[in-house]
């Protein structure tokens, strides 16, 4: 018998960077980009597949797991939360999100491994025990995470995020036509979280400002989602992209990708995620998909992707 699980990836509308120090952020599941695990039962080990993430087969015997490897961690963190006393079998990942590029692939891979691996027990994790684990393993990806990975992955759902405050679903009013464009420069969250917080340390007054500055941007773009005020949003996502250039977390692929989405018609544009390399999104109005996607290809862009207005949906058992 064969076990099928699966989890999206994620984008930040706003609030990249500033998240970490408490403030809040927003952002969307991308449900039609996935990580997928498919497993089988076997005898005596659990060994993992994952040529997607460029990973030699990952072996695990008994309950030895490896705490510095994330698939080994999340393996053997599910495996003792459903009380499975050895690990055995094979799961295979597959993942449609690219590495190191703010779209969450650490959480969504972790996320579906870790509900293959309850599967293969006979078992289901609740979504809260799941986020629990996940952002243990989060932590290897990215050292001190906000845990908005993680939360947006699990429970598959456009969230306000504030770190250590309960979890606010949001209501999208008109739908968010997103188009995500990719640098193609793979770039690690940790570091230019790890970057940020010296500049922090090294000006703290200015650096302050500009979170302070974002949580008032995010705050503003939660009443436009639910009011269905794209125009605004758009002008509240490309001021959030400045204010990320100047915590020194943008780059010249980046820019450029943000400046062709707006002279194509995007209602705004910003960096996704860390930073310094990854993706962009912009927003678009229907009429402007076309000209958006055609103008960040020829600006370079290595992929260009279209999600919905960020309401999730999961199939583990269609996958």
């Amino acid at each position: 018998m064969e076990v099928h699980a699966s989890a999206p990836g994620k984008a930040i509308l706003c609030g990249e960077h500033a998240v970490v120090y408490g403030l809040p952020a927003i952002a969307i599941p991308l449900s039609g980009i996935r990580a997928r695990a498919i497993g089988k039962a076997s005898a005596d080990t659990l060994t993992i597949f994952a040529e997607d993430l460029g990973q030699a087969p990952l072996r695990i015997v008994g309950d030895e797991y490896d705490r510095a490897n994330p698939l080994s961690l999340m393996a053997g963190l599910t495996a003792k939360l459903v009380g499975a006393a050895s690990m055995s079998g094979e799961i295979r990942i597959r993942s449609e999100l690219p590495i190191a590029s703010g779209l969450g692939s650490g959480a969504a891979v972790s996320a579906a491994l870790g509900r293959a691996v309850a599967q293969l027990y006979g078992a289901e994790i609740p979504d809260e025990d799941l986020n629990r684990i996940v952002f243990e393993v989060e932590k290897l990806h990215h050292g001190t995470p906000s845990g908005i990975d993680n939360t947006v992955v699990v429970y598959e759902k456009p969230v306000y995020f504030r770190r250590d405050a309960a979890l606010e679903v949001i209501t999208i009013r008109s739908g968010l036509r997103i188009v995500l464009a990719d640098t193609g420069v793979a770039s690690l969250t940790r570091d230019a979280v790890a970057d940020v917080r010296a500049l922090a340390r090294k000006a703290p007054k200015r650096t302050g400002r500009i979170f302070d500055e974002i949580g008032t941007i995010v705050a503003e773009a939660r009443d436009c989602i639910e009011r269905g005020s794209l125009d605004r949003l758009g002008a509240l996502m490309t001021a959030n992209h400045e204010l990320l250039q100047a915590l020194t977390v943008s780059s010249p692929e980046l820019d450029s990708l943000v400046d062709a989405a707006m002279k194509a018609g995007a209602l705004g544009a910003k960096l996704s995620g860390g930073g310094r390399g990854g993706n962009i999104i912009a927003l678009c109005a229907e009429d402007s998909l076309c000209d958006v996607k055609d103008s960040l290809l020829a600006a370079g862009s290595k992929q260009v992707l279209v999600n919905g207005a960020g309401h999730g949906s999961r199939d583990d058992d269609s996958d």
